[in-house]
């Protein structure tokens, strides 16, 4: 059986790996071989960053299991991936410490007017401007995955009241106050004083967030995007902000990455954008590779995978998460 990686590893992590798949073949591809690499795999660990030929890996019929180092599945749920029999999992909330960090980051900034600050601070001006709070808001959170639900964790000490909508309302977690169907959203927007969105891009979720929904948001309200920059309509979101409807968005990540420069967004006095950095961390790799080391244990003993996606749905269910 042979393993194809394609995530940033180092010696120590392909003995990791190596160590709990014994016998099999590991092939540290990187980006520059991975198009060729994919179509002799079995087992494919990692990210594509550059095109591969997904519909000619499916038609020879020789992958049995995509472990991606992602939460995010749009590099490879391709149509032809949903309907063949490989197994896709997921680094579904691996990394949610660290998008809940930057989620504070984006949101105190845009609360606190540290952009108005920054650039006062470049022309030597210590005036003292208005700020906003964030005790004592209403929070929403579209998607209550494993970012969602961390984010929402984090924000719980803060005397915020915390909405949510999912496609799973089962279970209501402690940390949010109301939870509904996704179908409610329009509820959600109208009743946030700050909106963060937290779904994984698939064809439902596709601009999610545009003209109506922002006309549906509180005047003066608050967007903080975190999942993927095509949930958002980004021409919408400009309308919406240089209108005054929405007070000010945090984006980690955009339609188009990078953002082009001609976007309106570079320059809006009440936009914070960062490079999509939300999932970066000390340990992400580490930490990839012992979900990938579990889970090829896991594989290799027959036991149910963790964060196994519903190909459908395109990402894991809260029992898959769990490895239920």
């Amino acid at each position: 059986m042979r393993i194809v990686l394609c995530y940033p590893v180092e010696e120590r992590h392909l003995l990791q790996i190596q160590a709990a798949a014994p016998g099999c073949e590991v092939c540290n591809a990187g980006q520059e071989h991975i198009a060729e690499e994919l179509l002799a795999a079995d087992i494919f660990c990692g990210h594509a960053k550059v095109p591969v030929p997904w519909p000619q890996v499916v038609k020879q019929g020789r992958l049995q299991w995509i472990q991606s180092s992602a939460a995010g599945l749009d590099h490879c749920l391709t149509p032809e991936v949903i309907d063949s029999p490989i197994i896709v999992t997921s680094a579904s909330g691996l990394f949610a410490d660290q998008v809940a960090e930057q989620t504070f980051a984006l949101l105190l900034g845009l609360l606190r007017s540290l952009p108005t600050f920054f650039r006062a601070q470049q022309k030597f001006d210590f005036t003292r401007r208005p700020t906003g709070d964030l005790h004592h808001k209403t929070v929403g959170i579209v998607g209550l995955g494993g970012n969602g639900t961390r984010i929402a964790e984090v924000l719980r000490p803060w005397k915020v009241r915390i909405l949510a909508t999912d496609m799973f309302t089962d279970e209501k977690p402690d940390c949010v106050d109301e939870l509904w169907p996704a179908d409610q959203l329009p509820q959600l927007l109208q009743a946030c004083d700050i909106v963060i969105v937290c779904v994984p891009l698939n064809a439902d979720t596709h601009h999610l967030l545009g003209a109506r929904e922002f006309a549906q948001m509180k005047k003066g309200s608050v967007l903080i995007n975190v999942a993927r920059g095509p949930v958002v309509d980004e021409a919408a979101l400009v309308a919406a902000l240089q209108a005054g409807q929405l007070a000010g968005a945090g984006l980690d990540v955009t339609e188009i990455e990078p953002l082009p420069k001609e976007s309106p967004l570079w320059t809006l006095p009440n936009v914070i954008i960062t490079p999509h950095v939300g999932a970066q961390a000390k340990r992400r790799v580490d930490d990839s590779t012992d979900l990938i080391c579990e889970n090829l244990r896991r594989y290799l003993t027959g036991k149910s995978l963790l964060n196994k996606v519903d190909k459908r749905l395109g990402y894991p269910t809260p029992a898959a998460r769990r490895g239920d």
